[in-house]
């Protein structure tokens, strides 16, 4: 029988999340290059650290290569459509699911995520993934290991997932994005979004736990709570 897990209480905030005033957009409309280029540094990070995670760029330089292709194609599409974009400036609080109260961020890492998909799907690494579409899957209730708060430990843990997993895992626990989000972007099944997460989660505690006992070996013992509180980056459920 699938464990039951409480849900989460409010989605993980978006590296994107970041505020952009109406009147630079404006001037990015009107077609003013300094505008576009504040736009640019503004997104630079959050659009390839994205691209980076789902390609799995620990793989070396090529992986770091794509994401900097991501990167470039993202912001070209962000520059000739701006136009078309109908959302708000600022924060805001939209997931960036292509309605009309997006947020620009929203918009922006809409377009990232596509194009990320795009690039995945062309040189077909998913085709390599294992379908769980109808896998009861059982949920890692526990969370993960402190080295998951290393980004270096937790690239090459991730890289070494199925394209599919690690991007279940990338776009529910650090962008925020739901199950049914996530599947219709992948053109997948809610169910395929939760099965992946289950998996990937089991995974990846098994790839960061050697870090872990690693890092606990150097420091010196680490209080039951202590190793709570370090291992909170992400934990798991099948029910957002």
């Amino acid at each position: 029988m699938p464990t039951s897990v409480p849900t989460h209480t409010e989605a993980p905030r978006s590296s994107f999340a970041i505020d952009v005033p109406e009147a630079l957009l404006a001037r990015v409309r009107a077609g003013e290059r300094a505008a576009f280029e504040q736009i640019y540094r503004r997104f630079e990070r959050p659009v390839f650290n994205l691209a980076l995670r789902m390609l799995g760029g620990a793989h070396g330089p090529d992986g770091v290569e794509e994401a900097s292709d991501v990167l470039q194609e993202t912001m070209l599409k962000v520059f000739n459509k701006i136009g078309d974009f109908r959302g708000v400036a600022g924060t805001g609080s939209g997931a960036g699911n292509g309605d009309g109260a997006s947020p620009f961020w929203g918009w922006v890492r809409q377009i990232a995520v596509n194009e990320t998909l795009m690039r995945l799907r062309g040189q077909r690494r998913h085709l390599h993934d294992v379908a769980l579409e109808d896998d009861e899957f059982a949920v890692d209730t526990g969370p993960l290991p402190s080295a998951a708060a290393d980004a270096a430990a937790l690239n090459r843990a991730l890289a070494r997932l199925p394209t599919a997993t690690r991007s279940v895992l990338w776009l529910y626990h650090a962008e925020g994005y739901t199950h049914e989000e996530i599947a219709s972007l992948m053109q997948r099944t809610p169910s395929f979004s939760k099965s992946q997460l289950a998996r990937g989660g089991r995974r990846l505690r098994e790839l960061l736990e050697p870090v872990y006992e690693l890092s606990v070996g150097r420091a010196g013992p680490v209080s039951p709570q202590g190793k709570e509180e370090g291992g909170s980056v992400c934990r798991y459920t099948t029910d957002r």
